[in-house]
Parts: structure tokens; sequence; C-alpha cells
């Protein structure tokens, strides 16, 4: 039994897997060649950069599973797949909490302008220090503000734990049902519910001072110029869930506008050649679509997909 790990998988999971009799292959394949080598291997683990279609399912009969190291599986054509016989499994609940501490570190970026800051200190003068010093003292506390939470599977359930924890009110929008109450823990391990409440969309726009996207990906914006027209004047948006969910020339028109203070993103329409006037826009705080990239969540979802594909296999 082979396996291909793609796009690489964490060493504790590959030695599941070995240990198992399953050979691991860590070397990647680029996109172009995989059609004409996948057909050495039983089965594939991918992260978001390999994409498993129509096509390359049809030109490798033998793949048993395909694996996805992360939540979405847009890039992967998960029911022609299921219909070929050919499983496929993902770990959603291993990169929550990266996820959701990635939102927290976009958000204190902004409300602290260390974004722009970094930009600009490395070329001052002595004599820029101190108007810096006064352009960037008007930051603001997140406790007390409130954040709204468009999609609230397990990372937003982790976001929203993290805001309560630090004081804020969490407003949520889901298409699906949401609980009243998340069991927030504290240190000795002691846990206590807090509410959470749940809004429309349109009560989430305008009555949010921050909004942070979680759903998988769209084939329409959720956040476009509409939306953008009924937000509070200087909301900071955050988006680490998958680009598309953005309108982006939306977006650059409500931060040009100031109806939107700043951005936060790890994902993007074009990825990995993101449009030059969002990475170079002064309120854009960037990451490179790392939200589960820790050494702790790598390890999280080594193990999971080693065990579910270790099961798969057995049965």
């Amino acid at each position: 039994m082979r396996i291909l790990a793609n796009d690489g998988i964490d060493p504790i999971g590959k030695k599941l897997l070995e240990d198992a009799g399953i050979e691991v292959d860590t070397n990647n394949i680029p996109q172009d060649q995989l059609a004409a080598k996948l057909n050495d291997y039983d089965g594939i683990t991918v992260r978001s950069a390999t994409k498993v279609r129509k096509d390359l399912i049809d030109a490798c009969p033998n793949l048993k599973i395909i694996g996805r190291g992360g939540v979405g599986m847009d890039n992967i054509d998960v029911e022609y797949a299921k219909s070929k016989g050919i499983a496929v499994e993902n770990t959603p609940a291993s990169s929550s909490q990266s996820v959701a501490e990635l939102v927290f570190t976009h958000l204190f970026n902004g409300v602290r302008f260390v974004y722009d800051s970094n930009r600009k200190m490395p070329s001052l003068g002595d004599s820029k220090f101190n108007q810096l010093k006064k352009d960037y003292a008007k930051g603001i506390e997140l406790k007390g503000k409130k954040i709204g939470i468009i999609g609230f599977g397990r990372i937003g359930k982790e976001t929203a734990k993290l805001a309560l924890g630090l004081g804020m009110d969490v407003l949520t929008f889901d298409l699906y049902d949401i609980p009243a109450t998340l069991k927030l823990e504290l240190s000795g391990g002691v846990t206590v519910d807090v509410p959470v409440k749940k809004v429309t969309m349109d009560q989430l726009l305008k009555q949010s001072d921050f909004i942070s996207l979680h759903i998988p990906f769209t084939e329409k914006p959720v956040l476009g110029a509409e939306e953008f027209e009924k937000v509070k004047t200087g909301v900071g948006i955050v988006n680490c869930s998958r680009g598309g969910t953005i309108d982006e020339d939306a977006l650059i028109a409500a931060l040009d506008s100031g109806k939107v203070s700043f951005a936060g993103l790890d994902v993007f329409d074009n990825e990995p050649t993101p449009r030059k006037d969002l990475l170079n826009h002064p309120k854009v705080s960037l990451t490179p679509h790392i939200g589960a990239a820790t050494n702790e969540a790598q390890e999280r979802i080594g193990v999971e997909l080693a065990n579910l594909i270790i099961g798969h296999l057995k049965n």
C-alpha cells in the first residue's frame, strides 16, 4: 500500500502510517505531472495546493482514498470521487485553534497599526519617529467591542471563545443552528457557559465593530459592495477562511473611502498570485494562507489524517 503525501505530512502522522505497513512518499509531484504518476499510489493526501479534479480522478482508477489535511475541500471534486468508490476524508477539527489565533493576530495588528508601522519604521529618519508616534496614537482596545462571526462551525466557535475571553460581545450568523452558549475554559480547568447572540446577516453587518469570516468557498462573495454599504463606518474585516468570499474590488473601495478601517487577509482570490493593489494597500494586514500552519496544528492534522487512512484501508 502506497500513499503520496503530495503537500507533505507531519512526521508523526507519517510514522503512524509506516507503522501500519503503508509506504509514504512525501516528494511533491507538480500538478501537471500527477495524472501520469499517481497511478503508482493507492491514495493521495493534499493540503490546499494540490487539486484533485475530475480529470485527475479519471486518470487514476487505482485511487482508493483522498485525504485532505485541513477543513475546506474545494480543491477536491468530492462527490465525483465518491461516485467512483474513492473515500474522501478531511480533518476539520485539527486546525481550529490555530486559525482562530491568526484571526486575533490580524485584529491586534489592525487596531494598533502594527502592519503599517512595520512597513514604515525601518526607513525612518529620527525626525519622523515622533510623527509616527502621533499617527499611531489612536489605537483602540478589543475589550467591550462587538465581533460579528459569519459562519459558526468549529473555527467560528474557537474564534468566539477567544473573543469572549477578551471581553468582547459576540454576534453570530450561520445558515444552521447556533448554540445559545459556549463552554469557555478558564485557568485550572474550570469551564463556564457564556452566551452568544445569534443575529440576522443585516444585524451583524450594522452592529459589528469587527467582522470575521469562517465559511467555505462560495460562488458569490458574502461581502460585496451591497454589504459594505451596510457596515458600521470604521469596521475591521478579517478573512482567514477562503478566497472568493469577499469581493476584493468592493473591499478596496471600502478601505479607500474609510468605510472599512482595515482588513486582515490570510486568503485571496488568485492564490498564489494575489493582486498587487491589495498586497500594497496601506490598510491591509497580510499573511500567505497560513491559518493552519502551526507546529501543533500540523501534528494534529497528520495524526488525524493517518488514523483516518489506516481505518479506511483496514476496512
